[in-house]
């Protein structure tokens, strides 16, 4: 059976300042509800809409902090560029800069910041720069995330 390339950049394709878009999505009442659920975070600032009202500084509940890294997350499987070629989640460091509220459209931009080699992996290190926006253009979270990611393959001799 023949292979197909997988649909994400090898390491090699990555470059240094490399900008890399996703696509968006709106988060919905349903994504807090089964986040509560998987997660098992039931803050009523999450969760009960009377509370969040009077208690969040916001008049509403805003959505969990790690939903919105989750779906940052899947917003990169969806764009491609590590579909298929991303071998491990290394790290991060992420910061929350603004509520994430029900009914907002999030999306993703990332920038490489630095990559390495690691010939023993096959592949190398990407770091990238993530960003995620509202549908204001506003940052609601940042931070860097380390990936190892396969390298191309080598051809058969």
């Amino acid at each position: 059976m023949e292979r197909t390339r997988p649909r994400g950049l090898y390491f090699e394709e990555f470059a240094v300042d490399q900008e890399l878009q996703g696509p968006a999505r709106t988060i919905t009442e349903a994504d807090v509800v089964q986040f509560a659920g998987l997660s098992g975070d039931y803050n009523q600032l999450h969760t009960d809409a009377v509370y969040a009202a009077r208690h969040s500084g916001y008049g509403k509940r805003i959505a969990h902090g790690l939903l919105g890294l989750s779906v940052a997350s899947g917003l990169a499987a969806r764009a491609g560029f590590i579909e298929g070629t991303a071998l491990a989640f290394l790290g991060l460091d992420w910061r929350f800069k603004k509520p994430i509220f029900i009914g907002d459209t999030v999306a993703i931009t990332a920038r490489v910041r630095r990559v390495r080699p690691m010939a023993s992996s096959g592949g190398g290190i990407v770091v990238l720069d993530v960003s995620v926006t509202n549908q204001s253009g506003a940052i609601v979270q940042q931070g860097e995330w380390s990936l190892l990611m396969r390298g191309r393959p080598q051809a058969a001799e």
